[in-house]
């Protein structure tokens, strides 16, 4: 891929596609292409089919998608399967016909099952039965997976799917009907802070384990990915696709901890009390990427965890909060 190449971000506007761009304009990519949702609706097949025709792009970082928490995902499955499906797969099938050098489809640790060993191998997928909570995403992202997968086997094309763990940072969706948990605490904290409630309630029992990576850290993956490796480099168990995540994670009570910290630190004596709410559902046990195979091609995560929220705080209050 080289600095004048046509490269087209998908999805340029959200937490993924938006930290993409800013890897690739900060190390000297001067030819993207990008279209808002108004501008590019990747429903529309044949909207698509015409904007690979017409705008030909050389590279493609497929980061569109419809994305939620745990809320979000079993109140609007229907939309989380149709949506997610119709993108990746018009956009596959546009890339195909017109002849992308190498596309990059972004996948999600959902995709694994439920009840899968920790961390979670490449190998792992379609190994057992999903999370109910967000099985109508992970089928989508699945199909899309295995859509590249069987471009590459019969076309010969260089489709590489990534797998992150959960991501947070700047751009994030802070909507609590749509949000996932660390951009959710972060609300909810803050919220808490303004307002002086003296209670939190958050779903389940905050037993749950997960592990997260902040997005610049996946962008600057992403683009080493698309520079350095192609699908057919990756001869392992799993094929053609690879987990990109911290190798670290803690519990949702660890983690609300940490938030809650970090909103208050500018105040003295003055908190909030946790409630945990276990009439709502805790989703998977636990989401570990097995992260071996990124990280024996030099990948490190450059962000820590209280630093990332730290940036991804000051994003909220200074972008979302009014």
């Amino acid at each position: 891929m080289n600095k004048n190449d046509r490269i087209y971000v998908a999805g340029h506007t959200g937490l993924v596609g938006s930290a993409i761009l800013q890897e690739l304009k900060s190390t000297g990519y001067n030819n993207i292409i990008t279209r808002t949702h108004k501008e590019l609706d990747l429903i529309d097949q044949t909207a698509v089919e015409q904007f690979f025709s017409e705008s030909r792009p050389e590279y493609v970082f497929l980061a569109a998608a419809k994305v939620g928490g745990i809320g979000a995902n079993s109140t609007y499955p229907a939309d989380f399967i149709y949506f997610n499906t119709m993108i990746g797969f018009n956009v596959v099938q546009a890339a195909y016909r017109n002849k992308v050098k190498k596309l990059i489809n972004l996948g999600s640790s959902c995709i694994y099952p439920k009840l899968a060993p920790q961390p979670m191998k490449e190998e792992y997928l379609l190994s057992n039965f999903l999370e109910p909570t967000n099985e109508a995403y992970a089928i989508a992202k699945i199909s899309v997976i295995k859509l590249c997968t069987y471009y590459n086997r019969q076309y010969g094309t260089n489709y590489l799917s990534v797998m992150p763990t959960n991501l947070y940072g700047p751009g994030d969706n802070y909507d609590l009907s749509g949000s996932h948990v660390l951009p959710a605490l972060i609300r909810k904290f803050h919220e808490a802070k303004i307002s002086g409630t003296g209670t939190v309630s958050l779903w389940g029992n905050g037993s749950a384990r997960r592990e997260f990576l902040y997005s610049a850290d996946l962008a600057g993956a992403l683009v080493m990915l698309m520079q350095n490796v192609n699908a057919n480099d990756l001869t392992g168990p799993a094929g053609d696709f690879i987990n990109v995540g911290c190798g670290k994670d803690l519990t949702i009570r660890e983690l609300a901890e940490i938030i809650r910290a970090i909103v208050y630190e500018d105040v003295t004596n003055k908190t909030c009390e946790i409630e945990w709410d276990t009439s709502k559902p805790n989703g998977t046990p636990q989401k570990l990427l097995d992260i071996s195979m990124i990280s024996a091609m030099g990948f490190t995560p450059k962000t820590n965890l209280k630093d990332g929220i730290k940036i991804s705080y000051e994003d909220f209050i200074n972008n979302y909060y009014k």
